[in-house]
Formats: C-alpha cells, sequence, structure tokens
C-alpha cells in the first residue's frame, strides 16, 4: 500500500520499444472505455507565461477505470524554444494514484509515454480510417520526436508504405527523420522541400509540427478520400475543418484552446462539421467516405497518458527496472 517508485525515460523507452502494438491495443481500449463513460477526464489546464507566449506547462487529471481503476497527472511543458538548442521541446512526468486509497505509487518520466500514447492514437486512427495497414504514399510534415515516434509505430503495425515523403522548414531534420525511417524502420524515405508537393499524391498526411496557427489554408490543400492526422492540432485552416470529416479524441476537449476545429467552431458558430470520435466510428455509430477529406484532431486525453503509464509501470516492476523509494510516506499511520 505504501510503495513509491521512481522510472526513468530511459526504462520507459525501452520498454515502449518492446511492445508498441500492446500499446496500441491499450489506447484502443482506452477510447472505447472513455466512450463508454466509465473515466473522468477533466479539462486541461495551461499555465501560462507573459514573457514566453508560446511556451506553456499542462497538467492532465484523469480517472481510468476499466481494467485499470487508476487515477493520476501528467504535468507536462513545451518550450519550442528549446529546439534552437538542439533539445527536446516536451518534457514530463506522470504521477499515479491508487484509486482505492489516493495514495501515489509511482512516478514515471512521462516524454516517453506521452508521445507513445500519441503515436498509437496516430496509428489507430490511420488504420481505422483507411480500413487497413497499407499506404501508396505517406507524407509527413514536421520532423521531429513526435514523428519519428509515429513512423516507428506505424513499422511495429507491420504498415506497408509504399513512398514515405517527409517535409520541414529544417533540411538538417527533415534529411534526419527520412534517414531514420530509412536505416531503422527499413521504408523508402525521400524529402521533400515544397510542403504543397510533399502533400500532392499522399493517401495519409501527418501533420506533428510546432505551428501555433493555421498556415495551411487552400481550400484545395487536401483531396477527397486523403486521410490527414492533425496531430499537431493548428496547420490547418478553419474552412478546410469545415469541408471535410472531422473524427476526434473527444469533441469537448479538441474544441478548445484554439486548435484547428475550434477555429472552425468560431468562425462558423455551430459544430456541424463535427462527424464525431474515434471510439464512436469504431463502434460504427459515425462513418466517412471518400468523397471529402478525412481529419483526425486528437487534443491528447489524460486517460491515455494513465493507461500506457499502467502499463510501462507493471512492466517495470516484472523487470526489477522500477526504482523503489522506502519512506516515502512520512508516516503512514494516524497515531
Amino acid at each position: 500500500m505504501f510503495e513509491f517508485s521512481v522510472i526513468g525515460g530511459k526504462t520507459a523507452r525501452e520498454i515502449i520499444a518492446g511492445s508498441r502494438s500492446d500499446i496500441v491495443r491499450t489506447v484502443r481500449e482506452t477510447y472505447l472505455t472513455h466512450d463508454a463513460g466509465d473515466s473522468v477526464n477533466p479539462d486541461s489546464y495551461f499555465l501560462r507565461f507573459p514573457d514566453k507566449p508560446d511556451s506553456r506547462i499542462i497538467a492532465l487529471p484523469a480517472y481510468l477505470g476499466g481494467e485499470h481503476d487508476v487515477a493520476g497527472i501528467k504535468w507536462i511543458s513545451s518550450f519550442p524554444g528549446n529546439i534552437q538548442d538542439g533539445i527536446p521541446r516536451a518534457s514530463a512526468a506522470l504521477l499515479l494514484n491508487d484509486y482505492a486509497t489516493g495514495y501515489p505509487f509511482a512516478l514515471l518520466e512521462a516524454s516517453q509515454i506521452s508521445a507513445a500514447r500519441t503515436a498509437a492514437s496516430a496509428v489507430l486512427a490511420a488504420e481505422q480510417l483507411t480500413g487497413g495497414r497499407t499506404t501508396a504514399r505517406l507524407t509527413v510534415v514536421g520532423a521531429g520526436i513526435i514523428a519519428r515516434n509515429i513512423l516507428e509505430f506505424f513499422h511495429a503495425q507491420e504498415w506497408s508504405i509504399g513512398e514515405l515523403v517527409v517535409h520541414d522548414q529544417s533540411a538538417e531534420y527533415a534529411e534526419a527523420l527520412a534517414d531514420h525511417a530509412r536505416t531503422a524502420l527499413g521504408e523508402s524515405a525521400s524529402v521533400e522541400a515544397d510542403r504543397d508537393k510533399a502533400i500532392t499524391g499522399a493517401d495519409v498526411v501527418l501533420f506533428a509540427t510546432t505551428a501555433g496557427e493555421p498556415y495551411v489554408v487552400e481550400r484545395d490543400a487536401f483531396v477527397p478520400g486523403q486521410v490527414v492526422l492533425n496531430v499537431s492540432l493548428r496547420d490547418i485552416g478553419a474552412e478546410i475543418v469545415h469541408g471535410a470529416y472531422n473524427i476526434v479524441d473527444d469533441v469537448e476537449h479538441c474544441l478548445k484552446a484554439n486548435t484547428s476545429p475550434h477555429l472552425a467552431e468560431q468562425k462558423y458558430g455551430n459544430r456541424d462539421f463535427m462527424t464525431g470520435t474515434l471510439a464512436q466510428h469504431i463502434r460504427g455509430e459515425v462513418g466517412t467516405d471518400s468523397d471529402r477529406p478525412v481529419i483526425f484532431s486528437p487534443f491528447g486525453l489524460g486517460v491515455l497518458d494513465l493507461a500506457v503509464g499502467a502499463h510501462v509501470y507493471s512492466a517495470a516492476r516484472a523487470t526489477g527496472d522500477a526504482v523503489e523509494i522506502r519512506d516515502f510516506f512520512g508516516e503512514t499511520t494516524r497515531w
């Protein structure tokens, strides 16, 4: 009851690397559990700074029932300026709480967990919305850590990718991701400096950037039938969103914080353009077709962090890689 463990990022990444397909299944089950109402997922809380308007630290509290029955909170920072110094934009910690007593029992380095749950949800959505695990051309816009993780999850799910095209404002980063795809994942990958050319002809387009506002605003930027994984949430203009099928992880959560769907709601004054959630699509309650682009916009749910965090915690305990902090709690009896 009073055990408390710490799990570092190296351990988390090793566990994730060996169980990506399991994590995709866990994310799928979590979406369905959340859709069934067996969860509590409050709004995220944003800490912003007057002299750093592009930076923030976000708190994501949540409770996940089902087979997990765990509560907790992820505390994740996003400092885009870090990229200029060659260090990752995001850093995070995840605290897990026992639901019976409320006592915390584990602290995990969570940037790996956050990236994994984001990647798993994107790949799950791609499979659900394309109806398979095959794409003639996959275009990746944004060549950072999230994009790398998503490609690793595509690989783990044994996707057949005919052509992989990478676009980034930084030619160095684009080539680094393309080289990783070639050498580590065995993909035929190339770099395209022109964003429009990169997108043209792609069956699946992935946005994984640090953009703060839309820059893809042409109404014909995407063609009917294209599946767009809007992971970074703010790359796409409201007009494009309004003319597409829109699948999200959670409607109320996604229509906040000036995401592309939120901008569309503000511009058009309604939510009629929303198709539904990924869980509803999995259950067959909503559908998409090939007459319009299909956009998946995952705001990112705290329950996903809990599910993946619990998976990492259990694996680390089983292998002896969780570091137990003895006497973490100063008092364990009332008297």
